[in-house]
């Protein structure tokens, strides 16, 4: 090599590996701009690629970010299913409590961190992407833990519920702890637990819901 030559190693980073490289960029993009304010010219600066190089792999922004909620949420959730399959021989309870948490620890991953935001605050402005969202992780998310519910359901360990009703109260209470638990600055509360303790109580508090002896009524006041 000639003496003073520098050689930008991240253009010449084998071809095969430049999706991940411009996933990667538009992450941080979308985790600092959001999905509007994001731009392809940033993305591409950031990924040390030729705008049009991004073409050849994402026509659009929302293209970028369907391929990150499946390379996140959809393969976490994948792993969820076969995390499922494996464990079907243990108890209703038991299975939800290895499945949930799984799950529990890729909700507290940075990735699921920042689509979660952009789904909160980006997708009401882009129903398609909105739609794509509910149908490749919302539904199959409750279908996942909807089938373990059943389950229980058949067997008498849980008490009679709808099924998908079940799956979304667990999802409601798993994100939004996760979500605290990345702000426990603003939650003293949760300063005085880790993870996995809060983790276990979600867990907990969720499965003594589905015991049948919570069925009891309690008489109004």
């Amino acid at each position: 090599m000639e003496e003073g030559v520098v050689v930008d190693t991240k253009r010449r980073r084998d071809p095969e590996a430049r999706p991940q490289q411009i996933l990667e960029a538009a992450f941080h993009e979308f985790a600092e701009h959001g999905l509007a304010g994001a731009r392809l010219d940033d993305i591409a600066k950031r990924a040390a690629v030729a705008k049009g190089t991004i073409y050849l792999y994402f026509p659009t922004k929302e293209a970028l970010f369907r391929e990150m909620v499946r390379t996140t949420i959809v393969a976490a959730l994948e792993m969820a299913e076969l995390h499922r399959e494996e464990t079907q021989s243990l108890s209703a309870s038991a299975q939800i409590r290895a499945v949930a948490s799984g799950y529990w620890a890729r909700l507290r991953t940075e990735p699921f961190q920042v689509v979660h935001r952009l789904v909160l605050a980006d997708l009401p402005r882009f129903p398609d992407l909105m739609q794509f969202y509910a149908d490749e992780v919302i539904v199959r998310g409750r279908r996942l833990f909807g089938g373990i519910v059943s389950r229980g359901i058949s067997t008498g360990e849980f008490r009679t519920v709808d099924p998908e009703s079940a799956a979304r109260m667990l999802s409601a209470l798993a994100i939004t702890h996760s979500q605290w638990c990345s702000k426990r600055q603003h939650f003293p509360a949760l300063m005085k637990h880790s993870d996995e303790e809060i983790r276990d109580e979600v867990i907990d508090f969720y499965l003594h819901a589905l015991r049948p002896d919570a069925s009891v009524s309690v008489p109004a006041l």
